[in-house]
């Protein structure tokens, strides 16, 4: 089974071609987005032929339960944003689209479900219905914890590397340390410390870890709520029961499309692809 990370993954991909601004051009991002994902399959074609659990697109929800337990969630990416010249708006929209078109003309499954990211759908794939082997492709260093299953690796597209490390020692570090690229401070820091302008993390020095995996003696109150606050976050197995099983039932009940690559093909007009359809 082959996950595919999509919304990290296609935008890491215009990023790189845009050289950090993207120009919303639907012809050529949709055959950014097309090459991306047939180069992914050549790559790790061995995978895919095997024929276990085939090639899936996992894609964000456009709300997820994150966002509702705790509202700074990734709230720091939004002021970025607004800072670059990308037309946002218009690039999600187009993602969008490409989203219903995988889901009526190509042979993946393609899951979005409400209240989940991608990262939920791959972890409790990886968890419930995954096959031996299975590959995570994305760049999102928060899939490492996932290495605990067996059978399970995990490809960044960004730095064209395997990811590998300690899956248990990596996720309680982020417990302790936060995710700043998704708004997730420290344990000695406060909720809104990456949206107020000036504010500062405060820091954890390494001696300061180390002791903290024997001891945590000297944790105050505030420091035991945000470690709970972090977990939360950063922890695949803390996806609330009710979006797992929306996930899982979801993954079971949908039928890849056969048979229509031809006909989209032939719709958006892509002559470049045309002579690679069997390659998707």
């Amino acid at each position: 089974m082959i996950l595919l990370d999509f919304s990290q993954t296609m935008i890491g991909s215009f990023m790189a071609m845009g050289k950090g601004n993207v120009v919303v051009e639907e012809d050529l991002l949709r055959h950014t987005v097309l090459n991306t994902i047939r180069q992914y399959k050549q790559i790790h074609r061995e995978i895919f032929d095997s024929g276990l659990g085939g090639f899936v697109i996992c894609c964000d929800s456009p709300k997820n339960w994150r966002k509702e337990s705790f509202p700074e969630y990734k709230a720091n990416r939004k002021k970025k944003r607004e800072d670059d010249t990308t037309d946002w708006k218009s690039l999600f929209q187009f993602l969008d689209e490409m989203i219903e078109d995988f889901r009526n003309y190509f042979p993946y499954k393609v899951m979005r479900v409400e209240g989940a990211e991608a990262d939920d759908i791959i972890a409790v794939l990886n968890e419930h219905v995954a096959t031996n082997p299975t590959l995570i492709i994305s760049s999102d260093k928060d899939f490492l914890q996932l290495q605990k299953y067996q059978g399970v690796s995990q490809w960044s597209p960004l730095t064209k590397t395997w990811v590998k490390g300690n899956p248990e020692e990596s996720l309680w570090e982020k417990m302790i340390k936060g995710d700043a690229g998704d708004g997730v401070p420290n344990i000695l820091s406060g909720d809104d410390t990456f949206i107020i302008e000036g504010k500062r993390q405060r820091p954890i020095t390494k001696k300061k870890l180390d002791m903290w995996k024997n001891d945590d003696s000297d944790w105050t109150q505030e420091m035991h709520r945000n470690f709970h606050r972090n977990k939360t976050m950063v922890d695949l197995s803390q996806t609330p029961e009710s979006i797992r099983i929306n996930i899982i039932n979801q993954y079971r009940e949908q039928t890849p499309k056969h048979g229509k690559l031809m006909e989209y093909f032939t719709e958006k007009r892509l002559k470049n692809l045309m002579e690679h359809i069997g390659d998707f």
